[in-house]
């Protein structure tokens, strides 16, 4: 009995090219779609006032001028105040390292207590730190205020690092428990033959196995934290504000001539930080999400 072997035609062949260009066509289009947004306001931030009244939002500039780009970053109004967005890129700087070391330092121990060391309630806890992820902001806003206000950190810094470690506790476990559960308990178990504590297994043995789930919540929460607006304007007050809250009132404290080039340029330095993180550590991100997805 002889084996059949396939040969495609020249029809076929073609059919598969012309899907393939077909697909390509149709992701161009998408992609062009989504990145015009960022083509306007890069665009206009490289124009001055008259040619942007006078010219085509699509255009690109006649003559660039990087002037909108330094009266944002140190000479724009955020209210009172003339500073532009120097010292509250700063301050999102000072809150958002802070709260994403120790936000993933926690949920790595967490994750691994709840993985590897079982224990009676295990998975209620886990559970209930799931369900904490998916509680709306607004309605820790009150109940955290009061929190902040009788631990005497109410409008500073340290009150929203803290914030948003107790916020990101619950994601960074999710991330860290089902990565260790990935990880034979042979290898727990034969630690503790040899001798080794709760902190040698977890030190010597585990963190050093989690750079790619570590790679994925430093991501995740730099992002929350760095272009999170609710939280920095609820709980912080004049010289502790973050980055977000300094462009919203840039943008909406605008008097006289709106300077559209000006917070165009402000809303770019205000997303640059996380753009570069995607850009730098985006392979990084999809290799950590995947590597937990296999057991064994």
């Amino acid at each position: 009995m002889t084996d059949v072997i396939y040969r495609p035609t020249q029809s076929s062949r073609r059919a598969r090219i012309a899907l393939r260009w077909g697909l390509y066509l149709m992701l161009s289009v998408f992609a062009f779609w989504y990145l015009l947004p960022l083509f306007v306001m890069l665009t206009t931030s490289l124009k001055n006032l008259e040619e942007i009244r006078a010219g085509s939002l699509l255009a690109l500039p006649r003559e660039i001028t990087l002037e909108p780009w330094r009266t944002a970053w140190s000479g724009a109004c955020t209210g009172i105040r003339c500073d532009g967005l120097q010292p509250f890129f700063w301050n999102s700087v000072m809150l958002a390292v802070p709260a994403v070391m120790i936000s993933t330092l926690i949920g790595a121990m967490n994750g691994y207590v709840i993985a590897q060391w079982r224990f009676r309630g295990a998975n209620l806890i886990f559970s209930l730190m799931l369900f904490g992820c998916f509680i709306p902001f607004q309605v820790v806003l009150l109940p955290m205020a009061r929190m902040l206000g009788i631990m005497n950190i109410a409008g500073t810094i340290p009150g929203l690092i803290f914030v948003h470690v107790i916020y990101g506790i619950g994601f960074t476990t999710l991330f860290f428990r089902n990565y260790y559960v990935t990880i034979p308990a042979e290898l727990t178990k034969a630690a503790k033959i040899d001798g080794a504590g709760f902190f040698r297994i977890f030190w010597s043995i585990f963190l050093p196995l989690s750079l790619p789930i570590i790679v994925v919540t430093v991501i995740w929460q730099f992002t929350q934290i760095w272009n999170d607006f609710l939280f920095g304007v609820s709980f912080s007050q004049a010289g502790t504000q973050p980055i977000t809250v300094a462009l919203n009132n840039i943008v909406n404290s605008t008097t006289g001539v709106k300077e559209y080039n000006v917070d165009m340029a402000a809303a770019i330095i205000a997303a640059l930080p996380t753009l570069l993180v995607y850009v730098v550590a985006g392979k990084y991100f999809i290799r950590g999400l995947t590597a937990g997805s296999v057991k064994g």
